[in-house]
């Protein structure tokens, strides 16, 4: 009996893992154990973390639970890759080393299965959401997060809460639309990379978007939330052949 074909990649983002949350957190630890274990690389496109203060607090037990997690596929010789989300962009070569993982820089372009694939988190291409574009380049700015760093690890974690509280209220106040990716954007990533297929995260909306005269396709990763109901949850794969398939947290295809 032939035995199935190992998966080439698997993708997953906005987790949010935080210990309020343990279904989710164990969701994510079965999906390590028994749907990465069988791959050979594993993508993670950012906001795994509901927040990351810096690599100081890797010393926690959950987050070292999360490190040795993704430790022990690295040490299978699974190929481990890490984006930064708009909610963990502070993840360093701390938390890597720990982890096993490669930082990635976004965009970033793979070739899997035949396929040129532009990766991103999401949220550089929501370029109408002019708040968040300014506050994002501020924070993304090396020498505000050098400064940030600097801050004793409680007081940053406190400015993470209150940022945290704001963006839960403006949240409220926008539209869909304005927080989800513009096609303007997403037209400009294509050229950019060059890249026919895009996967990303980062608005909560999974979905595959295909352009009929181009063909270009852009896959939309789902967030997770099993401690709420109903619980949600997924990821995509791609197969030797170059398929590529979106999965619920069953690992049933969507």
């Amino acid at each position: 009996m032939n035995s199935p074909a190992r998966t080439l990649a698997l993708f997953i983002s906005d987790l949010h893992l935080q210990e309020s949350h343990p279904r989710t957190a164990e969701a994510f630890f079965r999906f390590l154990a028994e749907r990465a274990s069988q791959a050979d690389a594993l993508y993670l496109l950012g906001d795994i973390f509901e927040y990351w203060a810096g690599d100081d607090d890797l010393d926690t037990p959950f987050h070292r639970r999360i490190a040795g997690a993704l430790r022990e596929l690295a040490d299978q010789g699974i190929g481990v890759h890490w984006m930064a989300g708009n909610r963990d962009f502070l993840v360093g070569q701390d938390f890597a080393r720990a982890a096993g993982l490669t930082l990635l820089p976004d965009p970033t372009v793979v070739s899997i299965g035949g396929r040129r694939i532009a990766l991103v988190h999401g949220d550089a291409q929501c370029t109408d959401d002019t708040k968040y574009m300014a506050f994002r380049a501020q924070v993304r700015d090396p020498a505000w997060q050098q400064q940030f760093l600097a801050m004793p690890l409680t007081q940053r974690k406190a400015i993470i809460a209150g940022l945290r509280e704001g963006s839960r209220q403006a949240h409220g106040e926008k539209s869909y639309e304005i927080m989800d990716v513009t096609p303007e954007a997403v037209a400009a990533l294509h050229e950019a990379t060059r890249a026919d297929v895009i996967i990303h995260g980062h608005t909560h909306r999974p979905a595959l978007h295909e352009d009929p005269e181009s063909g270009r396709r852009r896959y939309v990763l789902p967030d997770w939330e099993l401690d709420a109901e109903p619980p949600r949850g997924g990821w995509i794969a791609i197969d030797p052949d170059g398929h590529i398939t979106r999965r619920d947290l069953d690992g049933q295809p969507v």
